[in-house]
């Protein structure tokens, strides 16, 4: 399976940034998820602790308080568009809005409607 990670325009790998800066065992856990999903596919979803978020946007905690929220455009291709700390009130929603605002994003260049 293809995993992809959100990039800015100007070429920046968000979700590595987030990844890099986290400690060690964290950093670790969260490539661990990206490369079995790279090696098994969709059926690791079964086995981590994912939730639905918005119709195709989900999220993936790892860690108690982290979090990777994506969609799948198909059985092949699978995008992570955003990573954050699970935080409360205002400041979740802004980074839900976030992962929104590239999902729809994401969408367009698809031809897709994720949300």
């Amino acid at each position: 399976m293809n995993v992809y990670r959100y990039t800015t325009r100007g070429g920046k790998d968000l979700i590595t940034k987030y990844l890099d800066e986290l400690p060690l065992r964290e950093r670790a856990q969260g490539y661990e998820i990206m490369e079995a999903l790279e090696e098994e596919g969709l059926t690791l979803l079964d086995e981590l602790d994912t939730r639905q978020l918005k119709k195709k946007l989900w999220e993936i905690k790892f860690n108690y308080k982290d979090r990777m929220m994506y969609v799948i455009a198909d059985e092949d291709n699978f995008y992570i568009l955003h990573a954050c700390k699970k935080q409360k009130g205002k400041a979740e929603q802004f980074e839900l809005n976030k992962a929104i605002r590239r999902a729809k994003e994401l969408g367009k260049q698809l031809g897709k409607k994720f949300v």
